[in-house]
């Protein structure tokens, strides 16, 4: 559009990113690969869901008819003739809907070797149900029913829960093919226009990109001036400005200029392609991460199967083989699957979401949650992230005789029509000082250069350093200072002049976010290095970076490069959390070893990000680091309470204390599971008490 001339330091990126290899269209039919491992969470939190409400049901029977709870309640359940059979057929009922689906799951561990929490459920239900039914033939011997059915609903219940927390949209690449338009508007040899599919451009052909329209594949503007937004692509704040001979992406968003474009790069070969294959191939990089259940299943497991093994050998020795000898191994086996290690996890998760959210967090990914505690470096993207990705004057300086806040009306006034970011930074900044702004008559823009109008029947003009050659004036000393102050900061500088005189230079800069400060403080309070990558220059990165005391920054980043850096931190041997809002920030915080999207940026940095800043909000990434910590402390407490359960309950149904008489009977055994049970899901309500981003 017409507008200013942009006087901070070219960003380099902006001129050959075209020359990075990335996709458009073409991409879109085979990025459908790419959410079939998290539509497998979904399919199982609906199976786990659905399961559970039926075998919950199904277990009722099973729980009024069993003799061990009529006794402990003191109650006795109608008989009628076949009554005997109800807790065996509804039993096995639920086992074959409610249970095979853990041994289903349970046969890929084995197969790897990894026995985990499905192999350790698979164990102790088969087990039971076995052992149960072969004392309907066995003399003086209790079955298993009711701890069979409330072990598979209550496990049923904990993954169901797990699978709702873990479940989380793969829809990264979709919203990055949607940024390019599906048609282009292609100039014919007579001058003429004709709408084709962008499938079917080829390089060479010229293009009409119209005000306003994205700018369909990479090319070269060969007619025309206008103003490009391009920071989705390459995270540049400012509108970068375009005329003939200079490169533009496909994807970005032309202003108000109309542009005729050579194609230089189509399909696979633009620069959004690039990226696109950049967070597919970050996602397929990601490592698995055994989960603490699962690691603590697959001890238990082997733990099991050893004492049973013991079990069985000591007893035979001591009182040679019956069937006494079957219980007790039996009795081991089932026990050694606690209802408390299936909800351990599960609840804390459930519980952290929750609580998550309520301060602005949102949890897309729960591995991303639990590895956030081990972060050594966060890496923020500046625009939109740390700053707000809107302009606002930082300084302002007159000549002698000129008030400030009347120079700064001024300058709203004649800037009251434009459209572009510095002029909507000038006139926020007279709104959010009351100034009364006077009125201007006979506005107009002066391409490339600035904007003037009629004041008091003169004429008044606003713009950067191309105005002033325009209309031969030189900046006063007393405001040369301003100048060269945001030069070396990167900002952009414009001019008010009246009367044939240069009367006032303001500075304007994207705003930092008034809690940018605080949580680069707290985020070296709590031991984390701190890093800032961007898109614009050297001088502006190395302005921020030092007024809010960031470490280190990367400065004038490719979207590829953003990727590269925070692979080179990783190869430092460094875990690094990424904290951005645009697509140039997706394959960065795909590859992160944690993604934290701001939740206002673009749809496809939030789809690549494991965790989302719903309020946009710097800070919340203090309450993530917290609850990753806190969440972590009563995700192994609630490992140990499980495991304590077993540390006392395998030895005694193993019969350790056997010669003393004392010998743990499933039905006690069952007891003490309920009472891990109960303690786990206590101590995990104990986390609401979490205090989060506090200082």
């Amino acid at each position: 559009m017409a507008g200013h001339e942009h006087h901070a330091p070219d960003h380099k990126g902006s001129d050959s990113a075209s020359n990075h290899v990335s996709g458009n269209a073409s991409h879109r039919a085979s990025h459908n690969g790419g959410g079939r491992a998290h539509a497998d969470h979904t399919n199982h939190e609906e199976m786990f869901r659905r399961r559970f409400w039926v075998s919950l049901i199904l277990s009722i029977p099973v729980l009024v008819y069993s003799e061990p709870l009529q006794s402990w309640l003191g109650y006795s359940a109608p008989p009628f003739p076949g009554s005997g059979w109800i807790t065996p057929v509804f039993s096995v009922i639920v086992f074959a809907y409610g249970g095979v689906p853990f041994l289903q799951m349970a046969a890929p561990e084995l197969r790897n070797r990894r026995p985990g929490m499905m192999t350790l459920i698979s164990l102790a239900i088969t087990v039971a149900l076995v052992y149960s039914l072969a004392t309907l033939v066995l003399p003086e011997q209790m079955p298993f029913f009711w701890e069979l059915v409330t072990l598979i609903v209550i496990m049923l219940l904990g993954h169901w829960i797990e699978m709702r927390s873990v479940r989380q949209a793969s829809g990264a690449l979709n919203q990055l093919a949607q940024l390019m338009p599906d048609t282009a508007e292609r100039i014919l040899p007579d001058g003429g226009t004709e709408e084709v599919p962008v499938a079917e451009l080829d390089e060479g052909d010229l293009l009409l990109v119209r005000p306003g329209a994205s700018v369909p594949v990479d090319g070269e503007v060969v007619e025309g001036e206008s103003e490009l937004n391009e920071a989705m692509i390459t995270g540049e704040s400012k509108p970068v400005y375009k005329e003939p001979g200079d490169e533009v992406i496909g994807g970005t968003i032309n202003g108000d200029g109309s542009l005729r474009v050579r194609v230089t790069a189509t399909g696979d070969e633009t620069a959004l392609a690039g990226i696109m294959r950049l967070v597919e191939e970050a996602q397929q990089s990601k490592s698995e991460t055994q989960i603490l259940a699962d690691r603590a299943a697959g001890w238990l497991f082997y733990i099991a199967l050893s004492v049973a093994g013991v079990t069985a050998v000591a007893w035979i020795v001591a009182v040679g083989f019956d069937v006494d000898v079957i219980a007790r191994v039996a009795t081991v086996l089932v026990i050694a699957c606690p209802h408390a290690l299936g909800l351990a996890i599960p609840l804390v998760v459930a519980i952290t979401t929750s609580m998550a959210a309520r301060n602005g967090v949102l949890v897309r990914d729960r591995l991303s949650l639990e590895e956030a505690r081990e972060i050594d470096v966060v890496v923020f993207d500046k625009t939109g992230t740390l700053t707000e990705a809107r302009f606002g004057v930082v300084d302002c300086a007159t000549i002698q005789g000129v008030d400030e806040d009347e120079a700064l009306a001024l300058t709203a006034a004649i800037e009251g029509d434009s459209e572009h970011p510095i002029a909507k930074g000038v006139r926020r900044a007279a709104e959010e000082r009351g100034l009364p702004v006077p009125k201007v008559s006979e506005f107009e823009a002066i391409q490339g250069r600035g904007v003037q109008a009629s004041y008091k029947g003169q004429t008044v003009y606003v713009g950067g350093p191309g105005l002033l050659e325009m209309v031969e004036l030189e900046v006063p000393p007393s405001l040369t200072t301003l100048r060269e102050e945001a030069q070396a900061k990167g900002q952009s500088v414009i001019y008010l002049v009246q009367q044939q005189e240069v009367r006032a230079a303001l500075a304007l800069a994207d705003v930092i976010r008034p809690e940018s400060r605080e949580a680069v403080d707290r985020l070296h309070d709590m031991g984390f290095e701190v890093a800032m990558l961007t898109g614009d220059s050297e001088a502006v990165a190395r302005a921020v970076a030092g007024e809010l005391g960031i470490d280190q920054y990367f400065a004038e980043v490719l979207p590829e490069h953003k990727d590269k850096i925070v692979q080179q931190l990783q190869n430092e041997g460094k875990r690094v959390a990424m904290v951005g809002d645009g697509v140039n920030d997706a394959p960065a915080l795909t590859r992160a070893d944690v993604g934290i999207a701001i939740g206002s940026g673009t749809d496809v940095a939030v789809e690549s990000a494991g965790i989302i800043l719903i309020k946009s909000n710097p800070m919340d990434v203090v309450s993530v680091l917290d609850l990753s910590r806190a969440s972590y402390r009563k995700m192994v407490q609630n490992l140990w309470w499980a495991a304590g359960y077993n540390v006392v309950a395998l030895p005694l149904a193993a019969g350790v204390l056997a010669p003393w008489g004392i010998l743990l009977s499933p039905a006690v055994g069952a007891l003490l599971m309920s009472l891990s049970t109960v303690i786990v899901a206590i101590n995990a309500q104990l986390l609401r008490r979490v205090e989060l981003g506090a200082g």
